[in-house]
Order: structure tokens, then sequence, then C-alpha cells
């Protein structure tokens, strides 16, 4: 027996378990830190989640407040649910938009108009664009007056021109509105941090222009940009073509 304790196998045996239990001890502390950590980061995260859903149902409220001049919704706002279909361990949630009436909320889908979800679905886009995106300076609007009645759509307007005039301290930001409403561009256009857009319409062989209109003392439209080279008098050309 003597001869097998000094054999290989059992050579430095106290050596050997010391080792394996240092490394099974610092594995069992490496994991608890790590759990630690884990729910500390998961704490944080909620916290952070609950900050900017609050940060961003407060402008979508008062958005809605300032635009929509109907009187059947007070406000509007995002309400978040858990997922209690998840598996794992990794939270998931569910979000709908709920319309207010003095203590009654009721979920905006299946009732209420299509100027109603078009409008919200606008304030939303820019609540969240001033909440997650403010060293991004581009917000872009595809015709934003879909569906909306004439005063809903100045009070947009009103809306954008203000956004606009917060942002003007923002080296970057620009605003992006394409519409074919007429009456909505001379509502943007009295607004006094608005100084021009663009048009774009064809010239008798069908090709496509670009005019810039000057909101600032000067009433005539110039040319912006043109097909060809020696068509363009102020020397810029575009590429823009049927």
């Amino acid at each position: 027996r003597q001869a097998e304790l000094l054999s290989d196998l059992y050579r430095d045996v106290d050596q050997k378990h010391k080792e394996k239990f240092i490394a099974v001890r610092t594995t069992e502390i490496a994991a608890q830190d790590l759990d630690k950590y884990y729910k500390a980061l998961d704490r944080a995260i909620m916290k952070f989640h609950s900050l900017k859903m609050r940060e961003i149902n407060k402008i979508i409220s008062e958005l809605w407040m300032k635009t929509y001049k109907g009187g059947d919704i007070d406000s509007i706002k995002i309400e978040c649910d858990e997922d209690i279909a998840q598996t794992g361990t990794r939270k998931t949630y569910k979000y709908r938009v709920v319309m207010v009436k003095g203590s009654t909320e009721l979920e905006m889908r299946g009732r209420c108009s299509t100027g109603q979800k078009v409008l919200a679905a606008i304030l939303i886009r820019l609540a969240l664009a001033e909440t997650f995106c403010i060293h991004c300076g581009v917000i872009a609007l595809d015709e934003p007056t879909s569906n909306l009645d004439e005063e809903n759509r100045e009070s947009l307007a009103e809306a954008l021109s203000d956004l606009v005039k917060a942002r003007q301290g923002q080296r970057n930001f620009q605003m992006i509105v394409i519409t074919h409403d007429e009456d909505f561009v001379r509502m943007l256009s009295r607004a006094e941090s608005i100084e021009s857009y663009y048009r774009v319409d064809r010239d008798d062989q069908g090709d496509s222009r670009i005019f810039r209109h000057n909101l600032k003392g000067q009433s005539d439209a110039q040319p912006a940009a043109y097909l060809d080279e020696d068509e363009a008098p102020y020397g810029r050309k575009s590429q823009f073509r049927k």
C-alpha cells in the first residue's frame, strides 16, 4: 500500500487537491459575481426602460394636447406589458397605444379613425426622436397630413414649427417633410424658423426639376437643380430623370 501511495497516480496528491480546490472555489465565486452583475444590470435596464417610457409618454401627451383639436380623446400614451409567455430568463415586452378620456383608458386599435391613427403615429415618432435621437439630427416625414382634417393639419404644422425652432441650436438638425399638400406647405411657411422649401415638378419634356422657394422676402422661386449643365444658368445641375 505504501508503494501504491508513492506511485505517479498519488504522488503530490495534497498539492494537486489544493490546486483543484482553489480552481473550483474560484469558479464558484466567479459564477456568484456574474449572477450579481447580471441582476444589477437587469435592474439598471428596467429602471432605464421605465424612465424612458415616462419621458416618451410625457412628450406624446404634450404633443397630442397641443395638436389634436377633437374633444373625444384627452391624450394618448404607450403601455408596456411584460410577455407572460416568455421562454428562458430573457424578458420580453408587448407595447400598445392607448387613448385616455378622463380616467378611462382604451386601446386605440380598432377604436379610432384613420386620421387619429396617422396623427398618433407621427407624434410617437417625434417623441421617440426627441428621446433617443437627440444627436441624430434628421427627421423625415412622408405625407404626414394623410387623412387629417384642416384643423389638425394646422396644429401639426405648428407643432413641427415649434420643433424646428427648439432645435435651431443643434447644428446637425434637419427636418424633411415630403408632401403633396400645398395648404400644409403654406401653413409651415408661416413659421419664422423655416426659411425655404423645395418643389419638384416636370418641364414640357417631362424631365424633373427642383425649385427652391425662399420665404424671407424673395417671392420668385429660384431653380435649384437642372437636368443638363447647359440648362443651368446658376452653374448647378442634377441627375434627376423621368
